[in-house]
């Protein structure tokens, strides 16, 4: 007698491996994106460069572990190496592929340290910085700045002409991570940075201790150049493409412009801070 096979349980029974060759499928997919992305998530706090591993290492701050190219042991390096076995920081020889992979900034120089979180401020903290320096607050507003360069280029130029803080939002603003280190050159080492959830309430915070609030606006008559900068002043630089929030703009005590001569009608934000700022400058000086 002929074998009857039942076509549609063999269909079925198809079917039903094929949905659990899929669910594993998908399964081992979402843990390969997990794993990668607590791979990525290990190196988010880190300082890539020479010169910027070395301005941390001078300054104290806490490191985990620095990664070194193997094999590389002159110059700048072979320094950090002696620094990192003064203060008794782990270093780990590693490939350069290694390196590359966990490099955010693309530019490593074959160093790379492993660091704690950065520690943002209060904004107490600024306004003591300048009492103890003994110094009228001198503090930069970042409305918004998006671009970790930018912010990193900021950073830097406030530090250099003795700014006292910079003020940056905790929501659609740039945070402070590798790039924006490397683009400091080290300066974040030494800059106090307040992370605040509303820019308004600390700008509020700041005229109670009798600090002017000066916006930047292409829109406004005056000249950065003929406004009184002196005295207690924080700068506000508002984000790359739409400028100055207008509840920030309403909330400042004046505003001022950068004049234009060419084609173009606006300029980077780090250059307009850069401006802003060596004005305060020359006119305390």
């Amino acid at each position: 007698m002929a074998k009857i096979v039942n076509t549609k349980n063999k269909r079925d029974i198809n079917k039903t491996k094929n949905n659990k060759n899929n669910i594993n499928n998908r399964n081992t997919k979402i843990k390969n994106e997990i794993d990668t992305n607590r791979s990525n998530d290990q190196y988010i706090d880190q300082v890539e460069g020479r010169n910027h591993i070395i301005e941390l290492l001078e300054s104290g701050k806490d490191i985990n572990k620095i990664f070194i190219l193997s094999g590389e042991k002159h110059g700048t390096i072979n320094k950090i190496i002696v620094m990192a076995r003064e203060r008794k920081v782990v270093t780990v020889e590693v490939n350069r592929s290694k390196l590359d992979q966990m490099s955010q900034t693309g530019n490593h120089q074959g160093v790379i340290a492993i660091v704690p979180p950065f520690e943002y401020c209060e904004l107490e903290d600024i306004l003591k910085e300048a009492k103890e320096r003994k110094e009228d607050p001198f503090i930069l507003i970042l409305d918004g700045i998006e671009d970790p360069h930018n912010l990193g280029s900021i950073i830097r130029t406030a530090e250099t002409a003795g700014v006292h803080g910079i003020i940056i939002p905790k929501r659609r603003a740039a945070a402070v991570n590798a790039t924006v280190s490397k683009v400091s050159t080290g300066a974040i080492e030494h800059m106090k940075v307040a992370r605040v959830n509303n820019i308004n309430e600390a700008i509020n915070t700041l005229k109670k201790e009798n600090v002017w609030i000066c916006g930047t606006d292409m829109n406004t008559e005056k000249y950065y150049y003929e406004q009184d900068l002196k005295g207690p002043i924080a700068i506000v630089i508002g984000s790359e493409g739409f400028g100055i929030s207008r509840l920030v703009k309403d909330n400042c005590d004046f505003m001022v412009k950068i004049p234009m001569k060419g084609k173009i009608t606006s300029i980077n934000a780090s250059v307009s801070a850069g401006i802003i700022v060596y004005e305060v400058v020359k006119q305390r000086g």
